[in-house]
């Protein structure tokens, strides 16, 4: 909008353009990338403490903790550093005191740079996607929770969360016995996959491997390979708190909120519908033995008759080899119309197997048979007690409930490249342009208004308050995803960093230079440009070639906020090196 003002109107919004862009880069690499070197701070593994107990304390915490990223981050933070090229070019007419035409001629060569920069930047993507693929994995890791929790409403996670809003420990205790499909007392890797991924229905870049690895190391405390039941219930619990926080603050767009419990949602489904259909055959088994085959199963007391139950094997086991196979049990269950109106005989009599059979062998012996019929009748002859709190089948609602609004969308794993594709995603980003250009004005001239009220120069006030503003979201997201303490989400919460400093360098500059010059404003802010390109340089080259980032660099990167700040005061006012 400042391309139809006035000369000092557009001066003013050079200014703040400047001022924005300084504040917002030297924000993100400093205090923000501190915050996340702080919040995700661990112990290295091969830290050796000092033997003297005095400095141990002190010097373990300076140097025993910190970060490690990964090799893609040091290559971003090389990109990041390309971005400084135009300020650089933009100190030559201060070294060389250049006059005003030099100086324009050299603003457009800049200029020209820059948008080198930027299409080679987009190109390198097409080509060498990686870069994509990590910011898309950095906003997909918010989402693994959303995931495994999908739901819609906050009142559907109601019955997750007690009448006073803290999780449902006995419910995630049920949920717990169900996800341990082997009874082994620990989730498995197979069994987390078969969770994350048997009935998955968005994802189609999906990296399976990396999904369990992430989820184990979220769960598994001890490092066993494995999810035991407290471990399972402090995590699951620890997972409704950050979602419930999530929703009272907003974090997550309805959108978003159409993703949570997508992956259990469906698993649950069809454990609910096994588990009907294998009381239900349970039921008509009893039913079918004890009218037409043996009578009772049960004493005039109401419990399992053993005597029967060993009479009821005898009869089934008709070549006397005692086991009962497959097709002695197929003969009996074919027997049953449930069966045949309902489910397939094979898959009744898998069902059975997997119910008797105790050892594995496929056969069922005499033993398995009796103590299998004793748990059957047994469960159906009293009812287990049912929680003053919760019922049983409370859980297994609430997903139900939840699938009646949930909208299940299927995205396509194929790319739209389609030309009305291309032309909405033009649209979008020119109705963003629209929008930043229409809400430029009151900001500039607010930010104005303010720096006059309170006595301070406007660059000031778009080098401090405006930033805090403008990068809030993405400085919490960044420093929320290093505090889960992993290397894989730390390295891609510093990555966005280094992307979004790039990108801001190279928008704003490109801004603010064809507004310098489109309303031939005189070019004074090498100084500010100087400030922004050595903070990158120092923060960009280290990352390059350093990947361990000790606890004690959060505060040297942090102390160069103010330091900053100070140096542009002292460049542009004191040395008027403008």
């Amino acid at each position: 909008s400042g391309l139809v003002s006035n000369k000092e109107t557009a001066k003013e919004y050079a200014m703040s353009g400047i001022g924005l862009l300084a504040g917002s880069s030297i924000l993100l690499l400093t205090v923000v990338w501190g915050s996340c070197v702080i919040a995700g701070n661990q112990e290295f593994e091969h830290h050796s403490p000092p033997s003297n107990s005095h400095h141990k304390t002190i010097k373990t915490f300076f140097t025993g903790y910190g970060i490690t990223t990964d090799l893609e981050t040091s290559y971003s933070a090389r990109i990041m550093v390309c971005s400084v090229i135009p300020f650089a070019i933009m100190q030559v007419p201060n070294l060389f005191h250049f006059s005003s035409g030099l100086r324009n001629v050299t603003l457009l060569i800049a200029l020209i740079i820059t948008s080198i920069l930027l299409f080679l930047y987009f190109a390198y993507q097409i080509f060498e996607p990686w870069v994509q693929k990590r910011r898309l994995e950095y906003v997909k890791h918010d989402h693994l929770i959303l995931r495994i929790l999908q739901h819609v409403q906050k009142n559907t996670l109601q019955r997750i969360f007690t009448k006073n809003g803290t999780p449902n420990v006995s419910a995630i205790r049920r949920l717990y016995r169900e996800i341990d499909q082997d009874g082994s007392s620990g989730i498995s890797a197979s069994e987390v996959k078969d969770l994350l991924l048997k009935n998955k229905v968005t994802e189609t870049n999906f990296d399976e491997e990396r999904e369990v690895k992430e989820v184990l190391q979220i769960f598994d405390l001890d490092g066993d390979k494995k999810i035991n039941k407290e471990e399972f219930v402090s995590g699951f619990t620890k997972w409704l708190h950050q979602t419930q926080h999530a929703l009272e603050k907003q974090y997550f767009s309805m959108k978003s909120l159409k993703n949570i419990y997508q992956v259990f949602g469906p698993w649950i489904e069809n454990k609910r519908k096994e588990r009907e259909g294998k009381k239900q055959l349970i039921c008509e088994i009893l039913k079918l033995v004890q009218s037409d085959v043996i009578g009772s199963l049960l004493t005039v007391d109401g419990k399992p008759d053993e005597h029967a139950i060993r009479g009821l094997f005898l009869k089934i086991d008709r070549n006397r080899d005692n086991f009962i196979s497959q097709s002695e049990l197929r003969e009996l269950i074919m027997n049953i119309k449930f069966v045949k109106a309902s489910m397939e005989v094979e898959e009744a009599v898998a069902l059975v197997i997997k119910e008797l059979d105790i050892d594995n062998d496929r056969i069922i012996n005499e033993d398995e048979f009796v103590a299998g019929f004793h748990k059957w009748l047994s469960s159906t002859s009293a009812p287990a007690p049912v929680s003053h709190s919760e019922s049983q089948e409370d859980m297994y609602q609430t997903w139900e409930e939840a699938d009646m609004v949930v909208e299940e969308r299927q995205r396509k794993a194929v790319v739209d490249k389609s030309t009305w594709a291309w032309f909405k995603a033009i649209l979008y980003v020119m109705l963003g342009i629209v929008m930043l250009s229409i809400l430029t004005e009151p900001l500039t001239e607010s930010v104005h208004n303010f720096s006059n009220s309170v006595g301070l120069h406007p660059f000031f006030m778009s080098f401090i308050l405006v930033p805090l503003a403008t990068n809030a979201r993405e400085a919490t997201s960044a420093i929320k995803e290093a505090s889960h303490k992993k290397p894989r989400t730390t390295s891609l919460a510093i990555s966005e960093i280094y992307g979004g400093v790039f990108m801001n360098n190279i928008l704003g500059f490109f801004a603010i230079s064809v507004l310098i010059s489109v309303g031939q404003v005189t070019w004074q802010y090498s100084a500010e440009l100087l400030v922004v390109g050595i903070v990158c340089a120092i923060a960009g080259l280290t990352a390059s070639f350093l990947s361990i980032f000790p606890l004690c660099s959060s505060f040297f990167a942090i102390l160069l906020y103010p330091l900053s700040l100070v140096l542009v005061f002292v460049l542009d006012q004191v040395l008027r090196y403008n």
